[in-house]
């Protein structure tokens, strides 16, 4: 006789076991093995650093699927030396790439173009019609509607302030007044702080261009402040410090987003 297990077991069961593969579907987590973690300066600095992670934007449009569209390399005209140095033409159209695909564009991902790349981007970055029609008429390139590039024109620092505190010279006039007044002034001698600030300006450009004419469609221009400041205080031999900001990397995807999103709202 077959021994039969009531219902409600069977379901208890399949419970229990997706319960206990649920931890398998969570996001990973990870450990952090520095001797600091926890700690009040890493607490501040982990603090600092959310402020410049990745934040996706919630596309208002993003439920519309797009056109289909290419993201050329585009041009980096800062004079700036740190800029130029750290980024290409390449890096920013990755940004493009990823913020286009999640606001719901189709994107043609470069890295499957080629050699084609190449004739693409010198096509439209002439305005050569003929040449664009002769190169968008291969393969996945035939359903292209855009062809979209984002440039730099602009990354300098326009501002840097700087103040500090040494108490050496009136440390010194403590001994004027006596026991109790040179021993303040041993304690303000003892003291300096320092603290420095400098913002940047950084504008992108995008243009989105015909794919079959090589017309423009549209551009925007979009500008945003970068800040980096250092603060330090040392006080009878006792020192704290912090400096940060939101660095160029970031600074990029975040003009890239602001760029998508307008595009997002104009002209999907």
């Amino acid at each position: 006789m077959m021994n039969v297990k009531p219902l409600h077991l069977e379901a208890f069961a399949a419970a229990a076991l997706i319960i206990a593969a649920g931890p398998s579907w969570a996001q990973p987590t990870f450990g952090n093995p520095s001797p600091t973690a926890g700690s009040s300066t890493s607490q501040a600095a982990n603090a600092a650093a959310d402020q410049a992670a990745y934040k996706p934007v919630e596309y208002a449009n993003k439920a519309k699927r797009g056109p289909a569209l290419v993201v050329i390399p585009g041009d980096v005209k800062s004079n700036n030396a740190t800029f130029v140095q750290k980024f290409g033409p390449n890096n920013i159209a990755d940004f493009g790439e990823l913020e286009l695909s999640q606001a719901n564009f189709q994107v043609l991902e470069r890295s499957n173009l080629g050699n084609l790349l190449q004739e693409v981007s010198l096509a439209y970055n002439l305005g050569d019609a003929d040449k664009a029609r002769k190169t968008m008429g291969v393969g996945k390139l035939k359903t292209t509607k855009w062809i979209v590039k984002f440039d730099i024109l602009k990354a300098e620092q326009i501002a840097e302030n700087k103040q500090g505190f040494d108490g050496r010279a009136i440390g010194a006039l403590g001994g004027l007044f006596g026991l109790g007044g040179s021993v303040a002034g041993h304690v303000v001698s003892n003291t300096q702080t320092r603290d420095a600030t400098a913002v940047w300006l950084i504008g992108m450009r995008y243009k989105i261009m015909n794919a079959t004419t090589t017309e423009q469609v549209a551009q925007g221009y979009q500008e945003l402040k970068m800040e980096v400041g250092a603060s330090q205080t040392s006080v009878m031999g006792v020192s704290q410090g912090a400096k940060g900001g939101v660095g160029l990397d970031t600074m990029v995807q975040r003009l890239v987003q602001t760029a998508v999103w307008e595009i997002d709202n104009k002209y999907k």
